[in-house]
Parts: structure tokens; sequence; C-alpha cells
């Protein structure tokens, strides 16, 4: 009798231990997750604080020019009203520049929130969604994308394209690219799939081509929002030296960014015309 309690106390104990061994895999990657998007934040809020840096310094600079003309004899009560136009004009931009810059930051926050709310706990294992710089990346594995030496999209890849077509297709003011990146491995150009493929530059290109295709094909995304794009080795993320380095870098790149023609519109309309 006492070893059949022994017996079933072990038992117990192995469960618990596998249990919170589990429990400790899924809190380390929720934790690499948190500290990816906090470095994204800390990055943009870096670019915000050197914008209004530069900007407070041109306003400094104007400052002193007024100074050193109300210092001056009457005669130059005319350039100062036109410094202090100047300096009017420049503040009112100035705001114009940040509400520009605000009201894009907030299309991009709503269109990863929905994105990623879309997103099972699986996908997000080999998605990585990023807001930099005012352009969104989506980063996807290539196992989940394509068939094993392959450029070709498997039937895996089709739930999570729809979900990022999905996106896509609502927010008709934003460009995309597709971005092929590789890892330094050469790729073996006797294997059958390979034969028309010289290097990595070719795969990744033709990689960043089928996933064009299939937005198309799949999902009637319009090709002219589309642009496809190949990197190969040339665009790491991480060492090349480890397999885990390797893994990472072989990506498909989904990055999704304002037209520039439209934001620059933006920009040049007076702040009153609203």
């Amino acid at each position: 009798m006492m070893a059949g309690v022994l017996l079933i106390s072990s038992c117990a104990s192995k469960k618990e231990l596998l249990n919170c061994q589990t429990e400790n895999k899924e809190l380390s990657a929720n934790y690499q997750n948190a500290k990816e998007q906090l470095a994204a934040s800390q990055a943009r809020v870096s670019s915000l604080q050197d914008q209004l840096d530069q900007q407070k310094r041109d306003y400094a600079a104007l400052q002193k020019s007024l100074d050193k003309s109300l210092s001056n004899t009457s005669d130059n009560n005319i350039n100062i009203s036109k410094l202090v136009d100047q300096i009017n004009e420049s503040n009112q931009y100035i705001r114009h520049l940040v509400e520009v810059k605000s009201k894009s930051d907030s299309l991009n926050m709503v269109l990863t929130n929905n994105l990623t709310r879309s997103l099972s706990k699986e996908e997000m294992k080999e998605v990585d969604v990023q807001v930099l710089k005012g352009v969104v990346y989506i980063s996807l594995a290539d196992n989940m994308l394509y068939k094993s030496g392959s450029y070709e999209v498997n039937e895996r890849a089709e739930q999570t394209l729809s979900k990022i077509a999905k996106i896509i297709t609502d927010y008709k003011d934003y460009d995309v690219l597709i971005e092929g990146n590789t890892d330094n491995v050469p790729i073996n150009t006797e294997a059958a799939s390979m034969k028309n493929i010289r290097n990595n530059w070719d795969l990744s290109a033709l990689r960043a081509s089928s996933v064009v295709q299939y937005l198309i094909d799949h999902f009637g995304v319009a090709p002219k929002r589309l642009t496809a794009g190949g990197r190969g080795e040339f665009n790491p993320i991480a060492t090349n030296d480890t397999e885990l380095g390797k893994q990472r870098n072989r990506r498909t790149q989904i990055i999704i960014t304002p037209k520039l023609d439209q934001f620059m519109d933006l920009i040049d309309k007076a702040p009153d015309e609203k």
C-alpha cells in the first residue's frame, strides 16, 4: 500500500512538472513578443523626439533672429513684422505636421490591432507584426508559406494570407510591398524544383512573386497596389551562424505603407484647408 501511494504521488508530481514546463515556455514566448513590441515602440518615440528636437532648434533660431531685429532701429519694423509672420507660419506648419503624423500612426495602430486580433495563437508563433516609422511590417516564416525546397505557396498558408488580404483590401489608401528574404546557405541547383534558379536572390524574388500572385488569384487584391521584390541573403535580422538565426532570416515580409503621393498631398496642404 505504501508503494502504491508513492507511485501515485510520483505520477502526480511528473504531471505537475510537465504542466509547469509548458506554462513556462508559453510565458517565455509572450515575454519575448512583449520585448519586441516594446523595442518597436521605443524606436517610434525616439524618431518623434528627434523631430521635436529639430523643430525646437528651428524655433530657437527664429526667436534669436527676432530678438536681434528688435534691438535694431525703428527702420527695421517691417522686417520684424515679416519675421513674426514667418514664426507664426512655422508654428502653424509644425502643428499641422504633428497632426498628419498622429493620423498616420493612429491608422497604422488600428491596422495592426485588427490583424493581430484576427490571428490565432498558432499563427502568432510564425507571424511577427510591427510598426516602425509609420510603416507596418508583417513577417512570415518561410516554412508556413512555401512547399519544402520550393517557391510555391502551400495550402497551409491560405488561412493566414486570407486575413492579411482582408486588411490590405480594407485599407485602400495603402501600398503593399512583398519582400522575400533568405539565409546565406547557397541553394541546391541540382534539385528539380531549383533547376532554373541561379541563387538565393532569384529564390527570394520568386517567393515574393508567388505571394503576390496568390493574393491576386485567391483574394482579389488589386494588382496595381502590390509590388514583389527579393533581397536574398542581404537583409538579415539575425546571425547566420546558428540554426535559429538562419530560421529567422528565412522570411517573407509584407510591408504596408501609406501611398507616398497622398501623404505628400496631406503635408503640402495649408493647415487651414481641412
